[in-house]
Formats: structure tokens, sequence, C-alpha cells
């Protein structure tokens, strides 16, 4: 057996083709804002990439750079610029910030309906009712991604490796809501047996920053599994996952070229969809 890989980057390709066809008949372009501080070179890529992305779309974009001895303060007033901003539809806080600034009260500071990676207390909170709101980036992408390869999830019994704000825990929401439908299980570092879960699942997602911790001994054969994790070692960037379970799965996103694009692309999605909503 060798897996069908989830590619990611066609996919959200694809999907930004879908959003320059609805923005360009937009009366006013959405606008995408982003604070960075510091010069940490993933986060500056990574920034530069989104506003890549925007200029792709025909989505207006708005950066804000600051230095790494920015204060709490500093960062305070940037974020009131754009929740002030008629330009700026949605904005993300490029994470990790420097430790001197408290993240979960510059988080909090953002407008909930500006809430561009959906990851604001209030929107966190809709998303355990199943209200309306915008969904973190990289959980949306995963089941994007998967309904993109007509890949169900529901019925389907899914373990999640990592109870991350970002990834592990929203997603874990996500795919047992109504719709999806999937018997989830999340499981961290206290798990015991961790691979009697993994191999009794449909589908593993991997997001807990460990290279090639996920192997194709861990995984029933024909299951699905998708690398979210990245972990920068001497041997370059590497996933969360062992390139050996493409002989076991039966489809595969891998790191680099999976989950990331789609993350990316429903950044996008969520700034869109807000301008739509505000229209």
């Amino acid at each position: 057996m060798s897996a069908i890989i989830l590619d990611g980057k066609a996919t959200a390709a694809v999907i930004k083709d879908e959003l320059r066809q609805v923005v360009s008949k937009m009366a006013k372009k959405p606008g995408l804002g982003t604070i960075l501080v510091g010069d940490d070179p993933g986060s500056m890529s990574y920034v530069s990439g989104k506003h890549r992305d925007c200029a792709e779309v025909g989505i207006n974009s708005i950066r804000i750079d600051l230095p790494a001895t920015a204060s709490a303060s500093d960062v305070s007033a940037a974020l009131k610029d754009l929740n002030n901003s008629n330009e700026c539809t949605g904005y993300i806080v490029q994470l990790p910030l420097p430790s001197s600034i408290n993240a979960n009260s510059i988080l909090e500071s953002i407008d909930p309906n500006k809430d561009a990676d959906g990851l604001h207390p209030l929107n966190l909170g809709k998303l355990v009712m199943g209200a309306k709101a915008p969904l973190p980036c990289t959980p949306r992408g995963i089941l994007e991604l998967l309904h993109r390869y007509s890949l169900t999830t529901s019925g389907k019994e899914v373990v999640v490796i990592g109870r991350g704000l970002t990834v592990g825990r929203p997603l874990g929401l996500l795919l047992s809501q109504r719709g999806s439908d999937a018997t989830v299980t999340t499981t961290h570092t206290k798990t015991k047996d961790l691979i009697s879960h993994t191999k009794r699942a449909d589908i593993v997602i991997a997001a807990i920053g460990s290279a090639h911790f996920l192997t194709s001994e861990m995984i029933k054969p024909g299951a699905v599994v998708l690398d979210v994790g990245i972990t920068r070692t001497s041997s370059g960037l590497q996933g969360d996952v062992h390139p050996d379970v493409v002989n076991v799965a039966s489809a595969f996103a891998p790191m680099p070229g999976g989950v990331g694009p789609m993350t990316r692309a429903m950044l996008l999605s969520n700034v869109v969809e807000m301008a739509q909503n505000n229209s």
C-alpha cells in the first residue's frame, strides 16, 4: 500500500482562486492586518507569506512590525489602531511574543469581530457552543483538506495527538460537532498506552512538535494521517510523522506541503467571510 498524498499546496491554490473570484466582485476589498514583534526569521517569513497570499487574492494588507524591545503598551497601541481601522477587516498577532509580554492579555484585546485567527476567548467559547464565529485556521484547514479529498469524518474514530490551544483543543471540538460527527480522542503527555489509541483510529492527526514521533507501527493499515507539527533539527525542519507511514496509511498529509498551506488559505477565507458579514 502507498498512501495518497493530501496535497495542501495544490488545494490551497484552488481555494485562493475561488477567493480571488469572490473578492473581485466586492465593492470594498477586505483588509488583513498583521502585528509582528521582533525579528525571528521564522515569524518574519510566515508573516511575509501571508501578505503575499493577500496580494494574490486581491485582499489589502496592513503590516505593523515592532522591534523586539517593544513593550506591552506598544503592542496594545497597535491593536487599538487595527481595532479602530475601517481598512482592517481582520488581523492576527504573530506568535510567539517576547516573554516580557503576556500573550493571553494581548489576544483578549483583539476585537472579536476582527479575530482572523479565531483564537479570541469569546470566539473559542462560541466554538464550544457551535455558534457562528471565525474558526481557528489550522483546525479549519484540516477539515477542509479532508473534505476536498472526499474523506469523511462522520462516524470515524479520530485521534488527535496534542491538546494545544491553536490546534488540538479546537480541532477536537470541530471534529465532534454536528456535521463532522467524529468520535474524538485527544491524547497528551499523560495518556497511557498511546499506541492502543492510535492503532484503532481511522484518522490520526499529530500536532505536538516532536520530530517523527508517529511511526507506521503506531497506525492501522488504511488509516488517514495528517502531520501538523514542525520541529527544527540538525537535519532541517521535520514533522511529527515519520515518512514510513506512507507504506501503511491510505492517505497522508505531509509536512511540508500538507496542512501548512491550508492554514494560510483559511486565514484568507476568514477575512473574506468577515468582510461579507460586515457588508
